[in-house]
Order: structure tokens, then sequence, then C-alpha cells
């Protein structure tokens, strides 16, 4: 099924807006041109990219897994990937555009990623991304530092494995590398962790940071307790729905 009809089905299912693929109304801010070369940061394996290129867009895609642009390549054999991370770019002056979809969240210090995508992007280029923001998830995430607390098991906010910034916050970082946001918003949009263990797989998958200094007997017995408190709230229709919180900005290169 693809990522498309899968999210149609999930909003029939729960009620919920559709978002469309390939960064929703992030893609309309984008508004890609012919002949622009755009730079895609967490390109994945590459459905962006060839989206881009049907648009007759000169698209380059980056991202730090092996595994992802090995299958952007093997899919999309003509187009450009590269195996980059965001805090290593080596381009200077490259791109009419940046993009980035579903993966500043993954990257620190932030600070950095601003700065290698200033220098990436042509004088009054643009830098156009969503991501996880402030709150996201927090219902599950203040819940599990609070069984840690419970456990008497050392947590910092060090241990903390995303950047989730406020709209403030991250426009501040923009400003000071001498962007202009004219566009920066945070919203809400359901979160569906499929079937029954759903939140813990994809806890087992995506924090295993948070879980780096205890034992897998002791992390499941911190999920149990979890999935029990959360149940009533989060767990419907055989599956979990989480609150995301989503950042959205559109920013431009000064002179």
């Amino acid at each position: 099924m693809s990522q498309t009809v899968n999210q149609q089905k999930i909003a029939q299912v729960y009620h919920l807006p559709f978002v469309s693929s390939f960064g929703g109304s992030a893609m309309n801010l984008l508004s890609p041109q012919a002949g622009e070369h755009i730079l895609d940061i967490g390109c994945g394996t590459g459905e962006f990219i060839s989206q881009l290129h049907k648009l007759h867009v000169l698209a380059t895609g980056i991202d730090c897994s092996e595994n992802m642009i090995e299958q952007a390549r093997h899919q999309y054999p003509t187009l450009s990937f590269e195996q980059l991370n965001a805090l290593n770019l080596p381009y200077y002056e490259q791109f009419d555009a940046v993009f980035s979809n579903a993966t500043l969240h993954d990257i620190r210090p932030p600070h950095l990623v601003i700065k290698n995508i200033y220098n990436a992007l042509k004088p009054n280029g643009r830098f156009v991304a969503e991501f996880w923001g402030k709150g996201n998830m927090d219902e599950i995430f203040t819940e599990i530092i609070r069984q840690f607390k419970t456990f008497d098991i050392p947590y910092n906010d060090g241990d903390f494995p995303w950047y989730f910034p406020s709209v403030a916050e991250y426009s501040s970082l923009l400003e000071s590398q001498n962007f202009q946001v004219t566009t920066a918003i945070h919203y809400s949009r359901p979160f569906l962790l499929k079937g029954e263990n759903g939140l813990r797989n994809w806890l087992e998958t995506n924090a295993a940071p948070l879980f780096a200094h205890v034992t897998t007997e002791t992390k499941n017995v911190l999920i149990t307790r979890l999935e029990n408190r959360m149940q009533d709230k989060l767990f419907q229709n055989g599956s979990w729905l989480a609150e995301a919180k989503h950042i959205r900005v559109h920013a431009v290169k000064r002179d």
C-alpha cells in the first residue's frame, strides 16, 4: 500500500484531516520551479526527488543512512543522491532552495545545520522545512521520564534524542545566521502508531537513546507501565494515536 493511500485510510478511520505525502503544504511552500537546483535533506528512498524531477527541477537528495541512499539509487538510478550528514555539507552557494521534511528534529546541534544550509544556498535562496516541534508527543515522553524517576534511573536533558524547538527559538537561530524568516508556524497533527504493539515498536525502533542506560528487562517493564498508563488516553480502534507537534518554516538567505 502506498504512503498516500495508507494516510487516506487512517484519515477515514480516525476522522482526521488528510495530509498528503511529500511534505504536504511544506512542498506548496517550497513552490519548486523548472530549472531550479534544489537540495533535499533527509531524502530517504528518493520519492520526493522523483517528484521534483517530474517538475523539471535539478534535484539532489542526501541522507545519512547508507541503506536509504542505496534504495534511492536502486529505484531512481538516473537521479542524484549522496550519503551525507547535514552537519557536514560540502556545498557553497549551489542551490536555489533547500528542503527538508521530517528530518531536522533528528540532527543536533541545530545551529550548525542552519549554517551549512545557509552556505549551500545561493544569495536570496530559500529554505523550507517541516519537522517535529515543541511539545511533540509530550504525554508519552513526560510519562517515560516520570517512570525513570520512579525507578531512580539517571536522566538528563542530553539523553533526549531529538530537537523539538519552539517557533521563537528556531526563528531566532535562523535570524542569527542572517536568514529572513517569512513563515514560521507550529501546529498539531495526529500520529498513528499502528497495532496493539505500535507504541512499543515505535519506541524500540526510534527511541533507543532514551533507554541506553537500562537493561532490556528494565526497558520492557518501563514500556509496559507506559502502555498501561496511556491506554485509556491514546489507545483507540486497535492502535495508538499520539499528538504530534510540527514546525513549518520558510526563510530566505539575505545577501
